[in-house]
């Protein structure tokens, strides 16, 4: 897979006249190698020229990653530890064809990196390698897509297991501790972000996180959460009621996400743009009154990161195609008061799309005595 990978990356090199690609440790590196390297004080900068091998420098303590990937067919300068590694770079760049137009990851390559490469390159035009990247990885294939069902499964056991166990009296930290451990305990792998959970008018933070506050009777819980399984992550939303369902305003604003979610998720289909999606959301919860309420962009998507493309924003005019993951996930934040947001992921399919996400989106009361 790494090759084709490799070979897939080096033909869109070609189409956007770009000589040469700079990766660090994080996902496109794994993505394209499938190897773990640790972003750390010792530079390891992987270049993927347009035509020719790939080539390493990095720490001679990893050296043997490399060796062992013997499919790459790539080439690796190693340094000493303890020592500074301009050699390795020096090598790595020779062994190269002429570099004079390079992509860098604006998002993820640190001014360590960047200034090591610039010592020896210091006339190569630097490019944006996040757009070159997304082209590869937007369309997620069958075995990603499988990981990706897996992950989600898992979290939504966990959410099983918080909705049975939660009571009034436990913190937000409690819950949280409860949903990760699940996860662990169900087969997930590393969690992409922390676990949000947010008791009452607390939920009304996007990306709050949970303290010691005790959960109330009669309080709205939001979960925001996930987990990795191969690689792949899960990310999933659900607002509970503790001890009774909801009523009045508060019934009315979970009813009005509930609805914007369902818009959302209808809408997309191949060939329509990201930003209809948002549009078809939001459509719902400004229609209802609580616009100003809603102060995010309805899906980003999901696969290997928490957050990648494409992005379901106002704006994005990029099509939908089979095979890509993305998120809908509107929400109304009403300062001091309440916080409802409801999140699912999606896969483009031939004919519209799929939730991969299944825990039911009705009112769902949890902690009854």
């Amino acid at each position: 897979m790494s090759q084709d990978r490799i070979a897939r990356l080096q033909a869109e090199l070609k189409k956007r006249q770009v000589d040469c690609l700079a990766l660090v440790p994080g996902f496109n590196l794994r993505y394209m190698t499938g190897l773990e390297f640790h972003l750390m004080e010792r530079a390891t900068i992987l270049f993927i020229p347009a035509e020719g091998a790939p080539v390493f420098a990095l720490p001679s303590l990893e050296l043997a990653k490399v060796e062992a990937a013997s499919h790459l067919g790539a080439q690796a300068f190693a340094y000493p530890d303890g020592t500074e590694p301009h050699a390795a770079l020096i090598a790595a760049i020779q062994a190269l064809p002429e570099v004079h137009t390079l992509a860098v990851e604006y998002l993820r390559m640190r001014v360590h990196e960047l200034q090591l490469i610039q010592a020896h390159l210091p006339n190569a035009q630097l490019s944006d390698a996040g757009p070159l990247m997304d082209t590869l990885r937007l369309c997620k294939t069958a075995d990603e897509i499988a990981a990706m069902r897996r992950a989600i499964a898992i979290s939504e056991d966990a959410l099983r297991t918080v909705a049975e166990r939660v009571k009034p009296g436990m913190t937000e930290i409690q819950v949280a501790s409860i949903l990760s451990i699940a996860m662990l305990e169900g087969g997930g792998g590393a969690l992409p972000f922390e676990p949000i959970v947010l008791a009452g008018p607390r939920g009304a933070l996007p990306h709050g996180i949970q303290d010691e506050t005790v959960i109330k009777p009669t309080d709205i819980l939001l979960l925001d959460y996930g987990t990795s399984y191969g690689g792949y992550i899960s990310d999933i939303t659900r607002t509970l009621f503790v001890g009774q369902p909801p009523a009045g305003r508060f019934a009315e604003v979970y009813q009005t996400v509930k609805a914007a979610n369902a818009a959302g998720r209808a809408a997309a289909k191949p060939g329509v743009p990201c930003q209809e999606v948002d549009r078809a959301a939001r459509r719902v919860i400004e229609d209802a009154g609580y616009g100003p309420y809603f102060i995010h962009r309805v899906g980003h998507g999901i696969g290997m990161e928490g957050h990648e493309g494409p992005y379901m924003v106002e704006g994005n005019t990029l099509p939908l195609e089979v095979g890509m993951t993305f998120t809908v996930e509107p929400g109304i934040y009403i300062p001091g008061e309440v916080g409802v947001r409801i999140e699912d992921d999606m896969l483009v399919t031939e004919d519209g799309a799929e939730s991969l996400t299944t825990f039911p989106r009705d009112v769902l009361v949890v902690g009854a005595s």
